[in-house]
């Protein structure tokens, strides 16, 4: 484990073929009507699974991120409405089975948070302190799923005194949520996540 010491400052820095069936060839025998609907089904459940993504999910955090960088309660508090509607519009038939069980763990708490923040406006200290732990449950959601965005999981060493806090950036340019503009700069970037 590497400990880095941070300075805060105030700069800125299936493919389908046709085929031809001759009368010696047995013709294939087609499957009943039962059967179709059976399959397809089945075959929908499949491809669903395979089309879970969290983009929406990171949309609406970054928005609300970007919205406690400005110093704005209000929209924060919008931005978390949003994003707790965004979780309960998954559809839970999208995420692979494997993976559902702990989706759901992660998600629950994080719908938690951003309520929280949605239900405090005029409180942005309030607001602050759940988009902590709501980072920490996104960070995790990407790992799990991961993103096609390019995202910078940035730390501020001073945050909840002094223990640090992460947020997650679509730039490299740090601008801390935590703080807003009292100290916009302070943090450095952690990681690159994919």
């Amino acid at each position: 484990m590497a400990i880095i010491a941070v300075s805060c400052n105030q700069s800125s820095t299936k493919n389908n073929e046709q085929s031809t069936v001759t009368s010696d060839v047995p013709a294939i025998q087609e499957p009943s009507k039962e059967n179709d609907s059976e399959t397809s089904t089945d075959n929908e459940a499949i491809a669903k699974a395979g089309n879970f993504s969290i983009s929406p999910i990171i949309t609406d955090y970054l928005t609300l991120k970007n919205a406690l960088v400005s110093d704005d309660d209000k929209a924060a508090a919008n931005a978390g409405k949003a994003l707790l509607a965004t979780f309960n519009k998954v559809d839970m038939n999208t995420i692979p089975a494997d993976k559902h069980k702990e989706y759901m763990d992660i998600a629950d708490d994080a719908k938690e948070h951003a309520e929280h923040i949605g239900d405090n406006v005029g409180n942005i200290a309030h607001q602050r302190e759940h988009l902590a732990v709501l980072s920490e449950d996104v960070k995790d959601l990407i790992a799990l799923f991961g993103t096609s965005k390019k995202l910078y999981q940035d730390h501020c060493p001073m945050f909840n005194d002094g223990k640090g806090a992460i947020w997650l950036s679509e730039s490299k340019e740090i601008k801390n949520p935590y703080y807003g503009s009292e100290m916009l700069t302070c943090g450095n970037v952690q990681q690159e996540l994919k």
